[in-house]
């Protein structure tokens, strides 16, 4: 059998990053030689670190599945693990995605004031990279991991996520989730969540009481803890005053200015039915305002647009978007108070337990006007 080699790269600021080992073949993982030596992924962790003793036999049989498997620690993984106790690990889906950037930014601004180290990968939307990741963190002996946004309801995905957050707790670390829901079942994570689907509930109330009945969703992709949250949201305002949520209302699609931008364009081709969008984030705002510019559809006048988020192009869109406000930063902050403590002894700022919900509201603007008011100088 041709031997593999071993990476424990991430494709976080280090520069380095998980994928294929010479001619294609997929790199043996901590993961590997663990299932192989028949131990936990924290006993090959503390054979390779020698932080911890480990029995002689334990040690000769993770050190025999190394070689097998032709696992290879990636040296500079090795000068890294050297931090451990002053390290946090943040995994994000993109770090220009500003959504992602400000609880980073959070993140890392709470762990500096603990002296601790930042640590930042990125997964593509990949859940497998994810998971890679969070064992990389493991590997160098992250205090903490902080996954940051949606998931994708998956049983098998859940369960080995589960199975990471009790082996981090096994050696002193936390797993924190923020801006997800919690895992669905007994395990040590943690998680900072937001006011999601009470934030899509507001914003579409809000468009509701301007006299817009006939509201499109656009953007998020369908499977994403995140956009189920806000269509629950938009779909309970829409029935608590009496109205049927149209499906051919619901466009979800991908988070970005380019889908908001497509989607919005092939719709005003269509002669359109409805008089507000609810884009599903400020970003999918930006490409929507963009198609209606172009096509000749004045905001507010011919047509309502709301985002979510409260990102910085909310307000140098023209006119200025009116959106839902997550407290981004502050949840970054939080998921390092939850893991470690961040040493701020004000009463709000100290969680009593492993779960944190912060609110949202809506930040009126300039981009909603009343149906009755259409067409009318603003």
């Amino acid at each position: 059998m041709r031997r593999q080699t071993s990476g424990t790269g991430t494709g976080s600021s280090t520069g380095v990053g998980p994928g294929a080992g010479p001619e294609g073949q997929r790199r043996a993982t901590v993961t590997d030689v663990a299932r192989l030596a028949g131990v936990s992924t924290a006993t090959v962790s503390r054979v390779l670190n020698r932080n911890y003793p480990v029995a002689t036999a334990t040690r000769e049989r993770v050190e025999a599945a190394m070689r097998e498997l032709g696992y290879v620690v990636n040296a500079h993984a090795r000068a890294l693990a050297g931090v451990s106790g002053r390290t946090v690990g943040i995994i994000v889906n993109d770090v220009i995605d500003p959504f992602y950037a400000y609880i980073a930014r959070g993140v890392e601004r709470e762990a500096t004031r603990g002296g601790r180290l930042c640590l930042i990968c990125c997964t593509q939307g990949d859940p497998q990279r994810e998971l890679a990741f969070i064992e990389l963190m493991h590997e160098r002996r992250a205090d903490a991991v902080v996954v940051v946004g949606g998931s994708v309801a998956d049983r098998g995905y859940t369960s080995e996520l589960a199975r990471r957050a009790r082996e981090l707790e096994a050696d002193g670390s936390k797993l924190v989730l923020c801006g997800r829901p919690p895992l669905g079942e007994p395990t040590p994570a943690a998680s900072v969540e937001y006011d999601n689907e009470g934030g899509a509930f507001a914003i579409t109330d809000h468009l509701l009481t301007q006299g817009h009945e006939r509201i499109l969703y656009l953007g998020g992709p369908p499977r994403l803890s995140t956009t189920r949250d806000r269509l629950a949201g938009y779909r309970r305002a829409l029935k608590l005053r009496g109205l049927e949520p149209d499906p051919q209302l619901a466009q979800p699609g991908a988070f970005s200015r380019q889908f908001g931008y497509r989607r919005m364009t092939e719709l005003l081709r269509e002669a359109p039915d409805f008089t507000a969008v609810f884009a599903a984030n400020d970003i999918v705002a930006a490409g929507a305002a963009q198609a209606l510019e172009e096509a000749g559809v004045r905001v507010p006048d011919d047509m309502s647009l709301v985002g979510y988020d409260d990102i910085p192009v909310a307000q140098e869109l023209r006119p200025r978007l009116t959106t839902v406000h997550i407290p981004l930063e502050e949840m970054g902050r939080q998921a390092v108070r939850l893991a470690v403590g961040g040493g701020d002894q004000d009463d709000w700022r100290e969680p009593v337990s492993g779960a944190v919900r912060l609110g949202t509201h809506v930040v009126v603007r300039d981009s909603v006007a009343p149906v009755s008011g259409r067409g009318a100088s603003q």
